[in-house]
C-alpha cells in the first residue's frame, strides 16, 4: 500500500508530538521520583536543615522515572508552604550536588511544589502554560514521590530558572542575574520594589539574592537608571517584556508577586545589557493570596475588581510608577492585558484547559494520600470558592473558585474607559521583495486604519535591540497612492535572520502586529549565494569525521546554479574575530553542500576549524574574504543528538532536526506547527494563523501568494482524515482568507494544511465547544 507525501507528514507531526511528549516537563505525563536515604529520621534531618536556613542538603539516592541518580542533594523549600508538621512538604532535589554534569534530559535541579495552597490542584501548571505564550516561563506539570518506599503524594513540578533556562531563551547563562527574595531579619522602614538606594550593595541585600558571579554594579546601575532618569529606561531594562509580566500579574491577581510584594520573580541581564524580569513561583496565582502590602485583604469582589493599574500613583512600588507614568508604555501595558485576555480568557479556553489538564491528574489527585483539601473541593474549586483548608496556619481561608474569579474579572475590566478605547487596526503587513538578500534593502508596508503614528520595530539578531522606524502613509509603498493608510518605509537589512513587528499608536491605544509582540515577531531569512544550513554542537553518537571522532559541525550550501570558491572565506564564533579559521583554497559544488568540522583538529583529513561550538549557546558567523559577514546564526542551547537546520534548505528559517550531515535538510523533530505561529514560515507561501483560536464554531484561515500558483487548503483530523476542502485552484498572487465553519464537527485539535507542488506547510487549530 502506497503513502503519499501527505500522509506520511501528517504521521511525521503526530510522531513529533510523542517525541516531545518523552520530556520530563511534558504536561501530559506524570514523573515518578523516588528518593532514598540512609537515615531512616530523615524527615527530622531535612526539617532540622531547614531551620538552619543556610540550604545544606541531605544526600541520598533518586530514581527519576527509573533512571537511578546517586549522591543527590535534597532539601525541604518554601515559605507559607512549608510546615514541619505535615507530611507532604516542598522539595528542592540537586541531581548535580556531588556529581558534576548529573542531569535528567538536562536538568540538574528538580523543584517540587506541595500544592498546599490550591484545591484545584492546576494553578501553577495552568499558569506557567498562559505565561509561556507571552514570555519565557518555566515549563511545569506533575510528579509523583515516594521517600524511602513511602508514598507522599502528587506534586506540581517547575523548571529551575537556571543556566539552562537562561541559556534557552536568552542564549547566554553567564550574566548578572539575581532572585527577587525578601531576606529574613530586620525589615526596612519602608519596603520599595525596585527602589533605588545608593550605590552601597549591602542596601540591597533585603531585596534581592545573587545568582550569578557578579552583578552589583550593573542592577545598581539599573535601579539608579529607572528611580532618577525614568526617560531612559528602555537602555537598562527590557521594557515590553516587563509590561507583559506585570499585565499577566495584575490579570491573574497574583498579589504574592512583585505588583504586591518584593518577591518571587528573577531578574536577569541580557547580552544588550537590558535586565529582563522572569516569573516565579505561581502557586498562588487567581486570587489565592488576597493580602495588600499597602492596604486591606480583598474579598472575591475586590479581587474580582482590583484595580489593572494597582500601585501605579504608589511611590514604593518604582517597579510599577515609573513606568506607567509613561502614556504609551500605560498603552501598551493595557494592549498586553487585552491580547492575554482575548485568547484565553473572553473565549473560555482557561476553562477547557483547566478542566483537561484536571483529567491528566484526576486518579492521582484522588489516591493522594497527603493532599491538602478534599477530591470534592478539587472539582469544585476551578469554579467554586472552597471555604477552608487545613493544616494551620490556613484554616477558615476562602480560596476563590477560578472561573468564579475571572468571568466577573473580565467583565469588570472590558467595563473600564481604558480597555473600551478603539485601538489602531494593523491589517495586511507584507514585504518586498519576497526573497531577501544579505546587506540589502527591504520594503515594509503595512495597512493601518485609525493610527496616529505607526512603526516599524526590527533587528537582525535574536540579541539585539528591536530598533523602531517610522512608516509613513505617503506613497512610499510603489502603488501609486498616498494617504490610502498604507504605511511603509524601506529599511537595510544585514545578514542572516531578520525580525520585525508593527506597532500603531494613536491619543487612546496601542496595537500590535502580531498581537503577543514582541515576544512574537515577523521573520525574514537572508538568502545568500552560500548560506549556514545546518550545524551540530552536541554530537554523541551521531556521526564521526574521519578521524572516528564524535565532533561537532557545520554544513554549508549553495543556493546557485555556479560551484564557488571559498578561498580565504571565513568561519569563525567570536564576533570580535571574523577572520577566526580561514577556508583554504576549496570550494562548494553547485546547489552543494561542504561539511566543516568545528573540533580544533587542523592536522585531520578534511575541514576542520579552529573552534569548537559550544552546545550552550553562542553565535556563528560566516563571512567574505574582506571580513564582511554574509551569514550568521545565533543559537540557544542545544539538545544532544540534534542538529539545527534550515527547512527548506539554503532558505528556510532554522529549526531543531533529525541530523541530515551533507544531504537535504528535514523538518523533522520540530512540527511547522511550531510555537512562534507568526513567523513566516515557507520561502513562498505565507500561511497565517487562523484566528480566532480557538474557535467556535468559525475561523478564519488566511494566506499570502507572493506569485501566482495552485493552491490546495484542506482541513484533516488527528487521524489523517479529510474533513474539508477550503480552496482547490489557480490564485493570483495576493492575500486571501478563507472561512471554515466547523459547526457540524466535534471539539478537537484539527491541521490545515495549504500545498502548491511539492510544498506544504501545517498548523493546528483548537476547535472548542
Amino acid at each position: 500500500m502506497k503513502m503519499n507525501r501527505l500522509s506520511a507528514v501528517l504521521i511525521t507531526f503526530l510522531i513529533t508530538i510523542n517525541l516531545w511528549g518523552q520530556d520530563f516537563y511534558d504536561i501530559n505525563s506524570i514523573n515518578t521520583i523516588e528518593l532514598t536515604f540512609e537515615q531512616s529520621n530523615w524527615d527530622y534531618l531535612l526539617d532540622s536543615l531547614y531551620a538552619d536556613g543556610n540550604e545544606d542538603r541531605l544526600t541520598g539516592t533518586a530514581i527519576v522515572n527509573g533512571i537511578q541518580y546517586n549522591e543527590v542533594g535534597v532539601r525541604y523549600k518554601g515559605n507559607s508552604s512549608y510546615n514541619a508538621n505535615q507530611v507532604k512538604n516542598p522539595l528542592n532535589i540537586k541531581l548535580d550536588y556531588i556529581i558534576d554534569d548529573q542531569e535528567h534530559e538536562g536538568y540538574g535541579t528538580l523543584k517540587l511544589a506541595n500544592v498546599s495552597k490550591d484545591p484545584s490542584f492546576i494553578r501553577e501548571a495552568l499558569s506557567y502554560e498562559i505565561a509561556r505564550e507571552y514570555m519565557p516561563a518555566c515549563l511545569a506539570n506533575f510528579s509523583k514521590v515516594y521517600i524511602n518506599g513511602s508514598y507522599l503524594g502528587l506534586y506540581t513540578s517547575v523548571q529551575d530558572v537556571d543556566k539552562h533556562f537562561l541559556r534557552t531563551h536568552y542564549y547566554n547563562g553567564d550574566n548578572p542575574s539575581f532572585k527577587g527574595e525578601l531576606a529574613s531579619g530586620e525589615t526596612p522602614t519602608v519596603v520599595k520594589t525596585w527602589g533605588y538606594f545608593g550605590s552601597d550593595s549591602t542596601n540591597y541585600y533585603y531585596y534581592y539574592e545573587l545568582d550569578s558571579d557578579y552583578g552589583w554594579s550593573e542592577l545598581i546601575n539599573f535601579l539608579d537608571v529607572l528611580n532618577n532618569t525614568p526617560t531612559e529606561v528602555a537602555t537598562v531594562l527590557n521594557v515590553d517584556r516587563h509590561l507583559w509580566m506585570l499585565a499577566f500579574d495584575n490579570l491573574m491577581v497574583n498579589l504574592d508577586a512583585p505588583i504586591n510584594f518584593a518577591h518571587n520573580y528573577y531578574l536577569y541581564q541580557d547580552d544588550a545589557g537590558r535586565f529582563n524580569p522572569i516569573i516565579w513561583d505561581l502557586n498562588e496565582n487567581f486570587g489565592v493570596f488576597s493580602m495588600l502590602l499597602d492596604g486591606p485583604p480583598l474579598n472575591i469582589t475586590g479581587m474580582q475588581q482590583m484595580d489593572p493599574f494597582l500601585n501605579s500613583t504608589n511611590a514604593n512600588y518604582p517597579i510599577i510608577n515609573k513606568i506607567l507614568t509613561d502614556p504609551t508604555y500605560k498603552k501598551t501595558y493595557v494592549a498586553h492585558m487585552k491580547t492575554i485576555m482575548d485568547e484565553f480568557f473572553s473565549n473560555g479556553y482557561y476553562r477547557t484547559r483547566a478542566l483537561e489538564i484536571q483529567n491528566i491528574i484526576d486518579s492521582e489527585v484522588r489516591n493522594d494520600p497527603n493532599k491538602f483539601y478534599s477530591y470534592s473541593e478539587f472539582i469544585n474549586n476551578l469554579d467554586n470558592s472552597t471555604g477552608s483548608f487545613s493544616p494551620p496556619p490556613h484554616q477558615n481561608q476562602a480560596i476563590a473558585g477560578i472561573t468564579e474569579l475571572m468571568e466577573a474579572r473580565i467583565t469588570y475590566l472590558n467595563s473600564l474607559a481604558e480597555f473600551q478605547a478603539e485601538a489602531p487596526i494593523i491589517a495586511t503587513v507584507s514585504h518586498n521583495p519576497v526573497q531577501i538578500s544579505p546587506n540589502s534593502d527591504v520594503q515594509i508596508t503595512a495597512e493601518v486604519s485609525g493610527a496616529g503614528q505607526v512603526m516599524l520595530a526590527c533587528r537582525n539578531s535574536q540579541t539585539e535591540v528591536f530598533e523602531k522606524i517610522e512608516l509613513f502613509d505617503d506613497g512610499n509603498h510603489n502603488d501609486g497612492s498616498s494617504g490610502d493608510g498604507v504605511y511603509g518605509n524601506t529599511v537595510s537589512v544585514s545578514y542572516g535572520e531578520f525580525q520585525y513587528y508593527i506597532f500603531a499608536e494613536n491619543n487612546d491605544a496601542v496595537a500590535f502586529s502580531p498581537k503577543r509582540a514582541e515576544y512574537e515577531f515577523y521573520s525574514l531569512m537572508t538568502v545568500g549565494d552560500v548560506v549556514i544550513n545546518e550545524f551540530m554542537a552536541d554530537n554523541d553518537g551521531i556521526v564521526t569525521d574521519p578521524n572516528g571522532d564524535y565532533d561537532d559541525w557545520i554544513e554549508l550550501y549553495n543556493n546557485t546554479d555556479q560551484e564557488i570558491s571559498l578561498n580565504e572565506y571565513f568561519l569563525s564564533d567570536a564576533g570580535d574575530d571574523l577572520a577566526q579559521w580561514t577556508f583554504p583554497d576549496t570550494s562548494i559544488s553547485a546547489n552543494g553542500y561542504l561539511i566543516v568540522w568545528a573540533d580544533k583538529d587542523d592536522d585531520q583529513e578534511g575541514l576542520h576549524a579552529s573552534f569548537k561550538l559550544s552546545a550552550s549557546g553562542e553565535t556563528i558567523y560566516l563571512s567574505n574574504p574582506d571580513t564582511t559577514i554574509i551569514d550568521e546564526v545565533t543559537f540557544s542551547e542545544q539538545t544532544t543528538d540534534l542538529s539545527t537546520g534550515r527547512y527548506p534548505d539554503g532558505t528556510g528559517e532554522f529549526v531543531n532536526m533529525e541530523p541530515t550531515f551533507g544531504t537535504a535538510n528535514q523538518r523533522g523533530i520540530t512540527s511547522v506547527c511550531g510555537d512562534n505561529p507568526s513567523q513566516q514560515i515557507p520561502n513562498t507561501i505565507q500561511l497565517a494563523q487562523n484566528f480566532p483560536n480557538p474557535f467556535n464554531p468559525v475561523t478564519t484561515i488566511s494566506f499570502s501568494l507572493p506569485k501566482d500558483d495552485k493552491i490546495t487548503l484542506t482541513i484533516y483530523n488527528t487521524l489523517g482524515q479529510k474533513v474539508a476542502i477550503l480552496a482547490d485552484d489557480v490564485y493570483s498572487a495576493g492575500n486571501y482568507s478563507m472561512q471554515w465553519n466547523a459547526g457540524n464537527y466535534s471539539s478537537g485539535i484539527y491541521i490545515y494544511t495549504i500545498q502548491s507542488g511539492n510544498q506544504h506547510v501545517m498548523r493546528k487549530m483548537i476547535l472548542m465547544k
